[in-house]
């Protein structure tokens, strides 16, 4: 009789331990998940920021101002420089690329902006480095999982 209650108090404890064991790694995976989630879901934002709140449009449409109509009021370079570093700044919340294309718009501005409104070169060098970022941003967002 011993015998028969001893099997089943061992096979009650497995079946705690395994029950616990098996809560643990669910509740683990979960959180895991969120985190993983809440991160997806802090890119995106960041993302969008730069791509819907047209960061990117306004600054390119600011050279095209600045260069192609000889606007100062539509191409102000301090405008520009408030883009410039809101992109920045947004893109150390997305990934390694973005924020490394983002630190080369924020370059090539500091070194062309004196030159956008003469020189097409410089304009063009602006413009097609925001589209790296662009491009990049996109990539980013279709990799999210």
């Amino acid at each position: 009789m011993n015998g028969i209650v001893d099997n089943k108090l061992k096979l009650y404890q497995l079946t705690v331990i395994f029950s616990l064991l098996f809560s643990l790694m669910g509740f683990s995976y979960n959180v895991w998940r969120m985190e993983i989630t809440e991160h997806n879901s802090n890119v995106r934002t960041a993302s969008f920021e730069v791509l819907l709140e047209l960061e990117l449009a306004q600054l390119e449409q600011l050279v095209y101002a600045a260069h192609y109509d000889n606007d100062t009021e539509l191409g102000n370079p301090r405008v520009g420089w408030v883009k410039v570093g809101l992109i920045e700044d947004l893109s150390s919340l997305t990934n390694d690329q973005v924020r490394l294309k983002a630190q080369n718009l924020t370059l090539v501005w500091s070194e062309q902006w004196q030159q956008m409104l003469e020189s097409e070169a410089a304009s063009m060098e602006i413009t097609a480095k925001i589209d790296l970022v662009r491009a990049e941003i996109k990539r980013l967002l279709v990799s999210l999982n």
